[in-house]
């Protein structure tokens, strides 16, 4: 699980059948956090909004935390952080 912020929103009026009716949000990675990636792309099911900061489950975690196990989802947003101090260092 990785913690990020949200950076934007994406918008895809074509998708797998699996994905409509979902938010997609992209997330930057907080720099202490993360490995080579940039920004990510992840599912939304619990209303975050650009500018929070949220817990990301990755690979196969991701779509079972969003209840989703037979769709081609590969990183999910599972929480928002409330207390972010640690991360505005």
């Amino acid at each position: 699980m990785i913690a990020g912020k949200v950076v934007g929103s994406i918008v895809s009026t074509r998708k797998s059948d699996k994905l409509i009716g979902n938010k997609f949000m992209i997330i930057e990675p907080l720099r202490h956090m993360s490995a080579e990636t940039g920004q990510i792309i992840a599912i939304d099911l619990i209303g975050a909004g650009v500018g929070e900061y949220v817990m990301v489950a990755t690979g196969s975690a991701a779509r079972i935390g969003c209840d989703m196990p037979d769709a081609p989802v590969d990183a999910a947003i599972v929480g928002i952080i409330d207390d972010n101090g640690y991360f505005e260092r």
